[in-house]
């Protein structure tokens, strides 16, 4: 299978099964659309046709270009085809009962009241709760225990508000520090905050301790403030961004991230990305609101054609700004052409489920953090380990394979089938298909591929 578009002035092939990307010229890219289907004088017939009037084309070079693909094809580099199917399954059970990533949800509350949040303002649709320390160590041990011969483990402090139990995530830190050469192993933290409780201390331990830190930021302070307000109604935006900027700066500017929602009420998200740039912000990253059709927030058909747009206007603004010596990173356009994520993560997605676990205040593992609260995906608990095993094979089954509608999508080895997440709270099934954020999906993919293109061979195409 190929997959062929046109976008900032390249004519793109991506071979999909060996994730060849080719940037060829008009003639080059109207010879593949008609390899499959016709034989080489066909073709080459359909071509002096288009081409008649043009006398740059000649008979002799469409013919060099027909043999030219025809090449590409016997080397595995056009046309390939798909040997992943066999492997989906197998793979997926050779790291069974490996466990290498814990969600810790230190914290069920929170101290903003936001509207759209899938997590009930923090609660989860439960009680509000701080996680103790002795959960949370062992919820550390349960990790250790569980993670084989993986030395690399990586633990998110998530909430509602991680910050507002701030004591115990600097306690398990320093548990886990205490222990991992002993075991073998090495962690790596990662803060989600939306920067209310932020200061020096939490700045200073953080650059210490964190290997990334996620900051939520919606934007322009209007958009922001519409949804991200505190329980009295007042919005953030004025509190947390000068916190962000500190916080940002004394990390050097790395290994961190803005991390925006994008509604109904802004499609027009790339404005909210230059603001987040002209605060400062380099490392960006904007997800579209997941949320039910009656929403006020949810996105619409209407908003489509707009937030497509969007997402190719800010691969212009990429360019643009690679070319001024001011590159900025976008999370969902980070894409290595010449590696990117083995064969195992393409077909499989995740691991929500079986190699990650979100871990409540009380000790109970779910498949993930948006899963928690679902009496029905509990797997199990910290002490106990998984008992659920129907749910949990249930994910590890779960691979773009069995996804009927993954299987002739030309993006299926860049998605692994999407979010099961999502593909649940949108159709009854961690299998279904979200084919909003599908769509979604595959523009961004075809964005991003253009940027790298672009600097793998600037404007010399």
């Amino acid at each position: 299978m190929v997959h062929q578009y046109k976008l900032l002035g390249y004519n793109i092939v991506l071979d999909v099964c060996s994730g060849s990307v080719h940037v060829v010229d008009d003639v080059a890219y109207d010879i593949i659309s008609l390899f499959e289907d016709n034989g080489k004088e066909a073709v080459l017939s359909k071509i002096r046709e288009k081409y008649a009037a043009n006398p740059a084309v000649s008979e002799s070079e469409a013919e060099e270009c027909y043999n030219q693909i025809e090449e590409l094809k016997n080397a595995g580099k056009l046309f390939s085809k798909d040997e992943f199917e066999p492997m989906a399954g197998e793979l997926k059970a050779r790291t069974s009962g490996v466990v290498k990533a814990l969600c810790l949800h230190v914290a069920h509350t929170c101290n903003l009241n936001c509207s759209y949040c899938f997590a009930s303002q923090g609660k989860y649709h439960g009680e509000r709760a701080l996680m103790s320390f002795d959960v949370g160590k062992r919820a550390l041990d349960f990790l250790i225990e569980n993670s084989g011969t993986r030395r690399n483990l990586e633990v998110d402090f998530f909430g509602g508000e991680p910050l507002m139990n701030f004591d115990v995530v600097k306690k398990l830190v320093e548990y886990a520090r205490s222990v991992e050469k002993e075991k073998g192993k090495n962690f790596r933290f990662t803060l989600t905050t939306n920067g209310v409780l932020v200061d020096d201390d939490v700045i200073d331990f953080a650059n210490r301790e964190m290997s990334n830190v996620v900051l939520s930021l919606d934007g322009r302070k209007e958009v922001h403030d519409r949804y991200r307000v505190d329980y009295a109604g007042n919005g953030s935006w004025e509190r947390i961004v000068p916190k962000f900027q500190k916080f940002v700066k004394a990390r050097g500017g790395k290994n961190y991230y803005m991390r925006g929602t994008f509604t109904h009420a802004n499609p027009d998200f790339l404005e909210d990305i230059k603001t987040m740039l002209d605060l400062g912000f380099n490392e960006l990253s904007m997800e579209p609101v997941v949320a039910a059709a009656d929403d006020p927030a949810a996105l619409t058909e209407e908003d489509k054609n707009l937030v497509m747009k969007q997402y190719e206007e800010l691969a212009k603004l990429m360019i643009e700004r690679e070319k001024e010596g001011k590159p900025f990173t976008f999370y969902h356009y980070m894409l290595d052409l010449k590696g990117g994520p083995c064969v195992y993560k393409r077909i499989s997605g995740c691991g929500s489920g079986t190699e990650y676990m979100a871990v409540t205040p009380w000790g109970d593992l779910y498949p993930c953090h948006q899963f928690v609260g679902d009496e029905k995906f509990r797997l199990g608990d910290i002490w106990n380990g998984v008992q659920n095993k129907s749910v949990q094979n249930e994910f590890a089954a779960c691979n773009v394979y069995k996804r009927e509608e993954c299987r002739s999508c030309w993006a299926r080895l860049y998605c692994s089938g999407g979010c099961a997440a999502n593909a649940y709270h949108s159709t009854g099934s961690v299998t279904g298909v979200y084919k909003y954020g599908c769509e979604l999906f595959k523009k961004r993919m075809e964005c991003a591929i253009a940027v790298a293109v672009f600097r793998e061979f600037g404007d010399e195409e």
